[in-house]
């Protein structure tokens, strides 16, 4: 688990990211073939396609990456550049070989929202003409201060899938309809299990009163139809690695003792005393509790792997604390 407190200190040294390091990303060259970043080639394909063309693409987060991949198969190579669970995503930072990996790529996907505001300094510091980039807080219409974790939002990764597809089609048409079966598979099979425990879950706890440690849970409970409790103002505190108040601690304490929320979540790479007293006192109460990570977990999962093995321990949370 990582504490907060490094977290915090780490969002300051990503806001004071320096010139000297942008600077030195920006005489990378895209002639580059190693990188320390995670690369991923989608296995057969399900489709012949139209060309030989291999699109090489850069994923800031290996959530976005999984699904390029999968999305993109025999006719992309993606890089993405977090992909170790206990790198903290607010607060990298990105080294030359993460600059030359940009400045090859002819695809790049970042959050954005305020959450990846390094991957904004490695495309400016390594332009390229003809480049496609995919911010999704700006295909979602978010702002900095809106929840970034929208990856946690079924809703919001349909819409990325689309855009992904879309932008593959724009970059390589002489394989659009390779694209097209790609993403119809995906979205038909690949994603069945992730879709369909959501909608299990909508379906059976919706309106479930929920407590949690951080944001990152807010668009899943909205997603799957929970009723979250805690503070909103306690749970951005955490996850920007500021200090909470007194009153919202106070707040969740009595929710807990009370027995107010079902279940409690929480995001395990995100962790400190605060947490950790709340988990042990919902523990305390019989309350369950369900945990989710921030990134792939393991680093080499899939998206759907992943998001359904979480969504499998939510429900089985939620199953133990109303019997339903």
């Amino acid at each position: 688990m990582r504490a907060t407190p490094s977290r915090s200190a780490s969002r300051t040294l990503r806001v004071a990211l320096g010139v000297t390091v942008v600077a030195a990303l920006a005489t990378a060259t895209a002639c580059s073939t190693s990188s320390p970043a995670k690369t991923a080639s989608a296995g057969a394909s399900s489709a012949g396609g139209g060309s030989s063309k291999v699109i090489q693409v850069v994923a800031a987060e290996n959530f976005w990456g999984s699904i390029a991949t999968q999305l993109g198969g025999d006719h992309v190579k993606v890089t993405s550049v977090i992909t170790n669970p206990d790198t903290d995503p607010h607060s990298y930072e990105p080294t030359a070989a993460d600059g030359r990996s940009i400045a090859g790529a002819e695809y790049v996907i970042s959050n954005g929202i305020g959450y990846d505001a390094w991957s904004d300094k490695l495309l400016a510091a390594n332009p390229a003409s003809g480049r496609t980039a995919l911010k999704v807080g700006d295909l979602l219409g978010k702002k900095e201060g809106d929840n970034p974790h929208q990856w946690y939002s079924a809703e919001s990764v349909t819409k990325v899938i689309d855009q992904i597809t879309a932008d593959y089609k724009k970059i390589d048409p002489a394989d659009a309809a390779y694209f097209d079966t790609r993403k119809q598979t995906f979205t038909t099979q690949t994603l069945a299990r992730y879709n369909q425990l959501e909608a299990d879950i909508k379906a059976k706890y919706a309106g479930t009163p929920i407590g949690a440690s951080e944001s990152i849970v807010t668009p899943l409970a909205e997603s799957v139809g929970l009723k979250m409790l805690t503070p909103e103002t306690f749970l951005d505190a955490e996850s920007e690695g500021t200090d909470p108040t007194a009153a919202d601690k106070a707040t969740i304490d009595q929710q807990i003792s009370g027995k107010q929320i079902r279940i409690y979540v929480y995001n395990t790479q995100n962790s400190n005393p605060d947490v950790v007293a709340q988990v042990n006192a919902a523990k305390a109460q019989g309350i369950p509790v369900a945990q989710v990570t921030e990134t792939l977990a393991p680093a080499d999962a899939t998206f759907q792997d992943w998001q359904a093995q979480q969504l499998q321990s939510l429900a089985d949370a939620l199953k133990q604390a109303t019997g339903k």
